[in-house]
């Protein structure tokens, strides 16, 4: 179904905004990352951020949901480009510890202003259910084939996100020096340890 010239309008205005609106928490926060701002930022009138959403809330939960959605549309391609589990498993640390790199500063809203601007824990194991679930059937073929430790895989695979989150944690931080590429190395080398036969 071919969409209409309005709806394309609609749909870029929508996203302009949502851009726009993360650029003014990373450099704001959310407690002052005001309306007027990111009116300014998409080049909108403040009266056209209301056409499409109702409040600040509204539009940092459209940040988040398009970019929880952004980063595992790219796990998942990068996970499946790869050919053996142990690139697996380093693609889905990768791409999680570079989208983070990416959008450091508003990562850092997420993890330090009030609780009910953060994704909760149910959320958040939602979207990475799918990824998580390919790493664990992964997980469990390679143990099929004998090439790794018999391990209970969903368990492993869901370790594997709880670490690289505490990583990412860390480097929002600033404890490490490393590049996102060797922060995956190493989580990547230090699983796959556990893993070996």
């Amino acid at each position: 179904m071919t969409k209409t010239k309005q709806q394309v309008l609609s749909e870029f205005r929508h996203s302009e905004i949502v851009n726009a609106a993360r650029t003014v928490f990373a450099r704001k926060g959310y407690a002052s990352g005001i309306m007027d701002e990111i009116a300014k930022e998409a080049g909108v009138a403040k009266g056209t951020i209301y056409l499409y959403f109702k409040s600040k809330h509204e539009i940092y939960r459209a940040v988040l949901i398009k970019d929880m959605e952004s980063l595992k549309k790219n796990t998942l391609e990068r996970m499946k480009a790869a050919t053996t589990l142990r690139d697996k498993i380093g693609a889905f640390t990768l791409a999680r510890l570079e989208n983070s790199e990416e959008r450091k500063d508003f990562f850092r809203i997420m993890d330090s202003d009030s609780a009910h601007l953060s994704l909760s824990s149910r959320q958040y194991r939602d979207w990475l259910r799918e990824p998580v679930l390919l790493l664990a059937a992964e997980i469990e073929d390679a143990a099929k084939r004998g090439e790794i430790r018999p391990l209970p895989a969903e368990k492993v695979a869901w370790l594997t996100a709880d670490i690289t989150r505490g990583t990412i944690q860390r480097r929002l931080l600033g404890k490490s020096e490393n590049t996102p590429a060797q922060d995956s190395e190493f989580l990547t080398s230090f699983i796959w340890s556990a893993l070996a036969i």
